[in-house]
């Protein structure tokens, strides 16, 4: 089988992201099947969409719906235009329909997960924490029952801990060491069950290898050129996943939302409108009790100007105090009972600022209670 994209992968590689080699992708694809009706794939770390779009030609395109999750903005937009659905982000922030996918191609990041951040991001283990493993736990659930997962990490992050969780959660595991071995790594087959018991004589050999291959006590074999076994066929999926989004909104979407709704300009002369009015007088003269409660308000501020000539810039408000009133009643055998009565009361203020030139209180602030 030819890949139909063998120079894609080539233009990524660049900080740090090295995508899976061309002989190994050639190579692994082989080991899989199609089932007769519609199947959903997924790969969660796509980079640029090369390994999912070839794995959805190698089992039919025209049957295979190819879902990718990358978080380097450019290479997601690489692969949108391999894959039918595709989520720029962190698989951290996704939300995905569990058990909606028949073929689980992962090959995560690799790295050991910071001490500062391992309680935050969902890591649940007791071993050493990795990158490896963080995604394998949040991409599992993602897998159905009878699914093929293709996992590609370095051997030496077989330790006990992630050989445990392979050997619990499929059958029909292999592993072969990758055909590019500057990184060490292998493949892993294998085909989800619901977790088993590891007391078997056949999950203690196929255990004892993995931890061997992981410790450098044994070398997987390279990955053969032509798969020798019976195929692993990738089940079809009942429907398509009713959930495949991202939890926070993506830049993309946030600016096109952002342009469909146009921020609070539209509503401007709804909201601030009545500001720019200018504002009616009142049906009849304001008394000095009208003009003083609106001054204590705060309904009229700003520079007033008297027949006389003072200038004044005027703020009123309106704060509350407590009245003490205190009563003595005396009892009936003779002693006096204090009782103390706190009443509130509203206190107007108003301050001006005379701007008046040639006033004795130009520029001070006076307190008009």
């Amino acid at each position: 089988m030819a890949l139909m994209f063998p120079r894609l992968a080539r233009n990524f590689i660049r900080n740090g992201y090295f995508p899976t080699d061309e002989p190994t992708l050639e190579r692994a694809l082989s080991a899989l099947a199609p089932s007769p009706g519609s199947m959903s794939i997924l790969d969660p770390c796509a980079g640029e969409g090369v390994a999912i779009a070839e794995a959805a030609h190698a089992l039919g395109r025209e049957q295979v719906q190819a879902f990718a999750v990358e978080y380097d903005a450019e290479r997601a937009r690489h692969a949108r235009q391999l894959v039918d659905r595709c989520i720029q982000g962190d698989l951290m922030d996704t939300l995905i329909s569990r058990q909606s996918f028949g073929l689980l191609w992962l090959n995560p990041p690799y790295g050991d997960l910071s001490k500062d951040v391992n309680g935050n991001i969902g890591y649940q283990g007791q071993g050493r924490a990795r990158l490896e493993k963080l995604f394998y736990q949040r991409a599992l659930p993602l897998l159905q029952y009878g699914g093929v997962l293709i996992f590609i990490v370095p051997s030496y992050v077989l330790d006990p801990e992630l050989v445990g969780w392979l050997t619990r959660h499929f059958v029909d595991l292999r592993i072969y060491r990758a055909v590019e071995t500057q990184f060490k790594q292998v493949v892993i087959f294998g085909r989800r069950i619901r977790q088993r018991d590891q007391a078997s004589e056949s999950v203690k050999a196929v255990r004892g290898l993995l931890l061997q291959i992981g410790q450098g006590d044994a070398e997987a074999e390279e990955l053969p050129l032509e798969w020798p076994f019976l195929p692993y066929t990738v089940p079809a999926s009942p429907a398509e996943p009713e959930h495949f989004y991202r939890v926070t909104m993506e830049p993309e979407q946030f600016a096109d939302e952002v342009g469909r709704l146009q921020g609070l300009w539209p509503a401007l002369d709804t909201h601030l409108g009545a500001a720019q009015q200018s504002l009616r007088p009142p049906a009849r003269a304001l008394s000095h009790w009208h003009l003083a409660l609106a001054l204590a308000a705060g309904a009229i501020s700003g520079v007033v100007t008297s027949k006389s000539g003072r200038v004044l810039v005027v703020k009123g408000d309106t704060h509350k105090e407590k009245m003490l009133q205190t009563e003595y009643t005396e009892r009936d055998d003779g002693s006096v009972a204090e009782t103390r009565i706190l009443t509130d009361k509203f206190v107007p203020v108003i301050r001006a600022w005379d701007l008046t030139l040639g006033s004795p209180t130009w520029g001070e602030v006076l307190t008009i209670r």
